[in-house]
């Protein structure tokens, strides 16, 4: 990831590394709790609502290259059950770590004439900026990992009816009777005969037959 542009510390997840200075082997712990922003989490599946608390504890380490950043975040998150559709509820936590790289400073450490040059290395790292560093990127990777892709509301969950889409856990003994589709045009046959009996029985007799009973008269 190339170096970032402006960062603002007043930003909650915007870190400043200033005290461990460039000394390695200096640590720092810090604990936060921030407002989630938005659309942390998997969009439209699970995550974590817009401006729920997420906490934050970090620790930050100098090295060679720059400040290893290892942390973990806690937060609700909620969503929706993929079987049955109900609200889903479930404790967060996620675990991250990554390297923030010195923009003048390459692989090992060492400082290089012209940072960047390597364009192809930079967009795979992250860079601190005049000491600062912004945890969001790293935040949302770490979280949509911890998150379940195909959230239950419980693992034994039996979902909804495919035919009426009644909730299958509330009525244990729901179930529709089934018709074999190959009965169901002889059926309709035989609701057709029924029919035509009750037709006579009733007096409804076919027009040809009374009029032969006229003829004969």
């Amino acid at each position: 990831m190339a170096p970032n542009a402006r960062l603002d510390h007043r930003n909650p997840l915007v870190f400043d590394t200033h005290e461990l200075g460039r000394r390695p082997g200096a640590l720092q712990r810090l604990t936060r709790t921030i407002d989630a922003p938005v659309d942390l989490g998997i969009q439209g599946v699970i995550g974590v609502p817009e401006g729920a608390p997420v906490e934050l504890e970090l620790r930050l380490e100098s090295v060679m290259e720059g400040v290893l950043v290892t942390g973990t975040a806690r937060a609700q998150a909620e969503g929706e059950c993929v079987r049955c559709l109900e609200p889903v509820e479930l404790e967060l936590e996620a675990d991250f770590q990554e390297l923030f790289s010195y923009p003048d400073a390459d692989d090992r450490g060492r400082v290089i004439a012209e940072p960047g040059d390597d364009a192809e290395d930079d967009e795979d790292r992250f860079f601190l900026e005049d000491g600062l560093f912004d945890l969001e990127p790293l935040l949302r990777d770490a979280v949509v990992l911890a998150l379940p892709m195909q959230p239950v509301c419980q693992e034994s969950c039996p979902g909804l009816c495919s035919e009426c889409g009644a909730r299958l856990a509330d009525d244990q003994d729901h179930h529709h009777d089934a018709v074999d589709i190959r009965w169901a045009a002889l059926q309709g046959l035989a609701g057709s005969l029924e029919d035509g009996e009750k037709d006579e029985m009733s007096g409804g007799a076919p027009q040809s037959a009374r009029a032969d009973e006229k003829q004969e008269k």
